[in-house]
């Protein structure tokens, strides 16, 4: 009996899996509608330090084919490595209307946010995009943003690919990102029930303003989460790019990976409890182990092979990297996951870009705040984003 049940949830399990990677694949060839291109847009790219990978990411932004847009960069102080590079940039396409703004203000606990401000207030689009400084940004990216729009729409976002991972540890980051994460997220928004992404987030100027501007965004650990809960709560929907967009990686540290999956962790957790709780059942560790207590090793070989199957062959259909040490990372990933889960419970708060911060407030409007003693710390790394 207990065997049988044991069995039962692992195929369940992998039967759910092999459910999201066909929904997802179906995403490849879909064709959306062409976007109206007559929208003035302003992009906002916030940077905060230069990763190598970010010369050539920042340099993107200039190559965007769109006929009415502005570009804006925002750094909080002169002395930061982007600068040099974003002033060199913009004298070098005179073409586009760009430019960069200097200062910081405390807006909310999320440097971020406090760096976006006055961006956001300079911006004179209509509609205005928050581009992270590390993503690829392909000429079409406002066509594949906008394309997205309906009048139920309160938001158009995307999670990243990652691309270009260098290492086991690149792989991991690469295996979090692209098999599990994008997988998901892509699901969600085809079931209806899309979450905001940070790395790109698409708004209507008008509707966030009404909703309380670049403040409301600082209600929770994270500005995707209270992206997530605006848009909702105005009974609005928040809808993602057919296929997303790249994010180069390269080479990565054990410490950053655990670092910064552990703190998207605890942002779940503080946005979305009772979804965090079910979190262990993501990926294939419990489903194995319940595999082989009830089966047996050649049982759950079996079920490895669905899972880990299905998950590679949708990465090759979508175009997603698969390299020689993606099964290997794929299997160090999803043994991490509940141990991530556990390790979230130790406390509440998150380190971003040298920044601590905890959730100040209980309930749906819960905010965010900066934690004593903030400082320069693994968090600060960009390699951590």
């Amino acid at each position: 009996m207990i065997a049988d049940a044991l069995l039962g949830f692992a195929c369940a399990m992998a039967l759910a899996h092999v459910l999201t990677c066909l929904v997802v694949a179906r995403r490849k060839n879909r064709v959306d509608p062409p976007a109206a291109r007559d929208a003035f847009v302003t992009v906002l790219r916030p940077v905060c330090g230069l990763d190598p990978l970010e010369v050539r990411t920042l340099a993107t932004t200039f190559r965007l084919d769109w006929p009415r847009h502005e570009v804006v960069f925002c750094a909080t102080h002169e002395a930061d490595p982007a600068v040099a590079l974003l002033r060199d940039l913009i004298a070098r396409h005179p073409q586009v209307d760009a430019r960069l703004l200097i200062g910081d203000e405390a807006l909310s606990g999320n440097p971020k946010l406090n760096n976006l401000a006055k961006g956001w207030r300079a911006a004179a689009g209509g509609r205005v995009v928050m581009a992270d400084s590390n993503l690829l940004l392909p000429p079409d990216y406002l066509d594949r943003l906008l394309s997205r729009d309906a009048p139920d729409v309160g938001l158009i976002t995307s999670p990243p690919i990652a691309t270009e991972a260098e290492g086991l540890w690149g792989e991991v980051e690469a295996a979090f990102l692209n098999g599990n994460q994008a997988r998901l997220q892509l699901f969600a928004d085809e079931v209806g029930h899309g979450f905001a992404q940070g790395k790109s987030l698409m708004w209507s100027r008008a509707f966030l303003e009404a909703k309380g501007g670049l403040p409301a965004l600082g209600m929770n650990l994270a500005e995707d989460v209270a992206a997530t809960r605006i848009v909702r709560g105005a009974g609005r929907r928040v809808r993602l790019a057919t296929l997303p967009f790249a994010q180069p990686i390269g080479r990565r540290a054990a410490g950053a990976v655990w670092a910064r999956q552990l703190r998207w962790s605890r942002v779940r957790r503080d946005g979305f409890a009772g979804l965090f709780l079910t979190e262990p059942l993501n990926g294939a560790a419990l489903p194995l182990l319940a595999c082989g207590l009830g089966g047996g090793i050649g049982a759950a070989a079996m079920l490895a092979l669905v899972f880990y199957g299905s998950e590679i062959l949708l990465c090759r259909w979508m175009g997603w990297p698969v390299r020689p040490l993606s099964l290997p990372a794929m299997l160090l990933r999803d043994a991490l996951i509940p141990v991530l889960w556990l390790a979230t419970f130790r406390h509440r708060g998150i380190v971003w870009r040298g920044t601590a911060m905890a959730p100040v407030a209980t309930g749906p409007d819960r905010a965010s705040g900066p934690m004593p003693g903030a400082g320069a710390d693994a968090g600060a790394s960009p390699a951590l984003r």
